[in-house]
């Protein structure tokens, strides 16, 4: 019966039950790229961003905007990411697993079709979403 409940709420709303909340409107890097990603969904729900320089991904839980810090990254990606990008800090472990796409109807920035987020946080549940956006960069 609980389950039933969580499926029908995360139907309403994608971001129901997850330990990151929306992020307010972010402003492009100074410098560098950054990844803004959202949820897949019938209405892309922003969760994530992810920058190049600083190096680090941009959450909100709780409220409060927090900044983890990369700590690795490997494989194929660009825009100063990894394919793989993982990040620690202040009690949250991220990865961001994402294939970047270069496209001639972007200028400065690429597309990120398919992605995967997880976040760890110690003592939480941890969770993994399929995300997807774009990357802009400093003109």
């Amino acid at each position: 019966m609980m389950l039933l409940a969580l499926l029908l709420a995360l139907a309403a709303d994608p971001s129901a039950g997850l330990p990151i909340d929306t992020l307010p409107k972010q402003a492009l890097p100074k410098k560098g790229c950054a990844a803004y990603l959202f949820i897949k969904g019938e209405t892309p729900i922003f969760v994530a961003m992810a920058s190049a320089d600083p190096a680090q991904l941009r959450l909100s839980i709780g409220g409060a905007l927090v900044d983890v810090a990369r700590t690795g990254q490997s494989g194929a990606g660009g825009y100063g990411f990894g394919g793989v990008t993982e990040y620690a800090g202040g009690g949250v472990m991220a990865v961001l697993d994402m294939k970047i796409e270069t496209r001639t109807d972007l200028k400065d920035g690429a597309a990120v079709k398919d992605a995967t987020l997880r976040i760890d946080r110690a003592g939480q549940d941890g969770v993994v979403m399929a995300v997807a956006g774009i990357i802009g960069c400093a003109a």
